[in-house]
């Protein structure tokens, strides 16, 4: 049996603390290996800004090329949209069986868990992993605590947004996300 995190995010861009996020919950935990899914349409963000689902996969394809035992994954593509997670873990353990997957997730996604759908029902079937991030205090109630771990990950302060914005703005991006990423993003005159 593999132990798989799931580290799902609408990727766009992906940044310098997404890929160390990954690199370190790969080389800090029991997972054998970490998903970088790519989701095409988170339900509690705005759709408008989105790259196209190719250039936020092939973007993501080049960070996690370069992390070993991270990939990317394209499974939410044929999942219908929005991208709920439970529906996304119900089917990956309904096509991988022998697997065992975690949910890979930030402080900040926690502290509105109670928001998503069948936010109980995650705890109830998978392992969570949380990271910390600035400002989110990491609770975790008595009945989660064999269900749910913290990791003591690096803080970053990088958004998507704030690449997205500098890049609107015409300003360099190097340092905010990986190089070949950069690179990628200038070729195709994304989000310029």
């Amino acid at each position: 049996m593999r132990r798989i995190g799931i580290f799902g995010g609408s990727f766009n861009p992906i940044h310098v603390g997404h890929a160390l996020i990954a690199s370190y919950i790969v080389e800090n935990s029991e997972l054998d290996s970490l998903w970088l899914v790519v989701s095409p349409q988170n339900p509690l963000k705005e759709s408008c800004s989105l790259a196209s689902d190719y250039h936020r996969l092939r973007m993501t394809e080049l960070v996690s090329r370069r992390i070993d035992n991270v990939i990317t994954s394209a499974f939410e593509f044929d999942l219908p949209k929005p991208s709920y997670t439970i529906d996304t873990l119900n089917a990956l353990r309904e096509k991988f069986p022998e697997d065992e997957f975690y949910l890979v997730i930030g402080a900040d996604n926690w502290c509105v868990f109670d928001q998503w759908k069948s936010g109980d029902e995650i705890v109830s079937k998978y392992h969570i992993i949380i990271y910390p991030r600035r400002g989110y205090d990491i609770i975790i109630p008595e009945e989660y605590s064999n269900r749910v771990t913290v990791v003591d990950a690096p803080l970053i302060e990088v958004s998507s947004t704030q690449v997205r914005e500098r890049l609107s703005q015409m300003k360099s991006v190097s340092f905010y996300v990986p190089e070949p990423v950069e690179r990628y993003i200038i070729e195709n005159k994304i989000y310029i």
